[in-house]
């Protein structure tokens, strides 16, 4: 038996910038559920890095996973309160929770944040009036 042949895993470990790119190929392939495991994978690495959770979080958002993205967002939104796209994300996630009051409160913030913005601006008015409870 050779010196080394009892080592657990010679592969080198995929850096935090390779593992980002990779995720960021998958999703502009639409391959957004590998993405996120891609993706999950470098936010394990370097927990807190905005970057990562914005990608993340579009992810799983576009594989169907909203509550990950819900909770993905949330995590960016702590770290940065003014993350205008974040808020966007979010309140898009949180309607497809059936979560309307919320959503449009994200929504109104991301606005608020970035009024230039037709994308959020066309998202908060398909939403409708504030439902008042």
């Amino acid at each position: 038996m050779e010196p080394d042949a009892d080592r657990r895993d010679e592969t080198p470990r995929e850096t935090t910038y390779g593992l980002l790119q990779r995720g960021h190929a998958l999703m502009q392939s639409r391959h957004h559920a590998q993405a996120a495991i891609v993706l999950a994978r470098a936010a394990r690495q370097e927990p807190g890095k905005a970057s990562i959770l914005e990608a993340l979080g579009r992810a799983y958002y576009n594989s169907g996973q909203h509550d990950r993205a819900r909770e993905t967002f949330e995590e960016l939104l702590a770290i940065d309160p003014s993350a205008h796209y974040a808020h966007y994300a979010l309140g898009q996630s949180l309607k497809q929770l059936g979560r309307r009051r919320e959503a449009w409160t994200h929504l109104r913030i991301a606005v608020a944040l970035s009024p230039e913005s037709t994308l959020y601006q066309g998202a908060l008015e398909r939403m409708g009036p504030r439902e008042e409870t």
